[in-house]
């Protein structure tokens, strides 16, 4: 996050030259951004979460009386319950935290949030936010909700994790059930310019890299047996490693594949798909280029795209398309730049993939969600949200 303008307008549209039937060139279709929740507005958000389908999709949009329910993390340490039921919307504080968490850094503050896969029955949620103190510290918790996902209960955090950052930015904080039901939790390389002191390489310690835990053991958290690090030398929590600062990533919901955006130094943006025990490179390499020291070695993984600071300075990580309402961006991973509001659709060819430009817009995204039917929303840091929606041209 290194700007802040605002939108202007309430629409905004980029051609975009496929149609709806996927095909390229049989016609004309725009991608824009439609306002969802309009007459609400938030505090410098990053986060919205639907909370899990209770029934099947096409239950789901057969019951039109049935509720939906939405939660909105603001930097500053609060979160939005929103519950959503025909043309009614009620807003309610979840939960706030802003008295322990430190957001004074741009990059700090409630980072992450998930809800647990069985949060229907235990009314788990784990937090990631940066604590107050010196160093600033990372930390991993978890807490209840005792009323049905109404709000949650402070006093029953538990923390899981606590990491300490030699430095205020890069901080990561994205966390995310995978597929496989363990939990998993990005951290940057630890802050300054250049990963100082290495972090990005070194296996030891927890800073650049995506961790792998299992939360629903007794105690703090386990190690799953199939890590990659459990027979060999290694933190035993890292799944993968060589970040420099993972904002924000997620999981295919088809085939569970993991896409992560890391955010670049001066010069390069990369997206990166996580396999374990991989290295992708920081701060030997920045995206594909060399940035410093042995940058040759062998086994470090590039990315499957990348960008230059031509067209922006800050990746911001989105999803594969798999919803309904826009059959052309199917199978196609979204993503956005944070300064320059560009947001961009990554198109298999064969065994890489093409770039295309989707939309231009004045937004800061801090993040994309999506909901339980596979439709994409975009979070704007000055405190509107949207969905992606397809534009037929008059």
């Amino acid at each position: 996050m290194k700007a802040n303008t605002r939108m202007r307008g309430k629409w905004i549209t980029a051609l975009f030259g496929l149609s709806l039937s996927g095909t390229v060139g049989a016609g004309v279709s725009h991608i824009g951004l439609t306002p969802v929740f309009e007459n609400l507005s938030f505090k410098r958000p990053l986060l919205l979460i639907e909370a899990p389908l209770q029934a099947s999709p096409g239950e789901i949009l057969r019951a039109t009386k049935s509720p939906r329910y939405w939660y909105v993390v603001e930097q500053a340490g609060r979160v939005i319950r929103l519950q959503q039921l025909e043309n009614t919307l009620q807003r309610r504080v979840f939960v706030d935290l802003r008295k322990q968490v430190e957001s004074g850094p741009n990059e700090a503050g409630l980072l992450g949030m998930a809800l647990d896969p069985g949060f229907a029955e235990n009314g788990h949620v784990y937090l990631s936010y940066t604590r107050r103190g010196d160093p600033l510290v990372s930390v991993l918790s978890r807490f209840v909700s005792r009323d049905g996902g109404r709000s949650l209960d402070t006093s029953s955090e538990q923390i899981l994790l606590e990491v300490a950052q030699p430095y205020s930015n890069h901080n990561g904080g994205n966390i995310r059930f995978g597929p496989d039901g363990y939990l998993y939790y990005g951290l940057g390389d630890g802050g300054s310019a250049g990963d100082p002191e290495g972090n990005g390489q070194n296996i030891h310690t927890l800073l650049g890299a995506l961790l792998r835990l299992d939360v629903h053991r007794k105690g703090a958290y386990g190690i799953p047996a199939d890590n990659p690090f459990v027979k060999n030398e290694g933190r035993k929590e890292i799944f993968a490693y060589g970040l420099r600062n993972p904002w924000r990533w997620s999981f295919d919901r088809k085939n569970g594949d993991l896409w992560l955006a890391d955010v670049g130094q001066n010069a390069w943006e990369e997206i990166n798909i996580i396999r374990a025990g991989g290295n992708y490179g920081w701060n030997l390499r920045e995206g594909r280029h060399c940035y410093s020291g042995d940058c040759r070695r062998p086994g470090l993984i590039e990315p499957v795209a990348e960008y230059g600071h031509d067209e922006g300075c800050s990746v911001t990580g989105g999803y594969v398309y798999r919803g309904e309402l826009m059959p052309a961006l199917r199978g196609v991973y979204v993503f956005a730049d944070f300064c320059s509001g560009r947001v961009w659709g990554l198109f298999k060819k064969g065994t890489a993939y093409a770039r295309r430009l989707l939309l231009k817009t004045d937004l800061n995204i801090a993040s994309f969600a999506e909901d339980r039917l596979g439709e994409i929303y975009v979070v704007d840091l000055g405190g509107k949200l949207f969905r992606l929606t397809a534009v037929m041209p008059e």
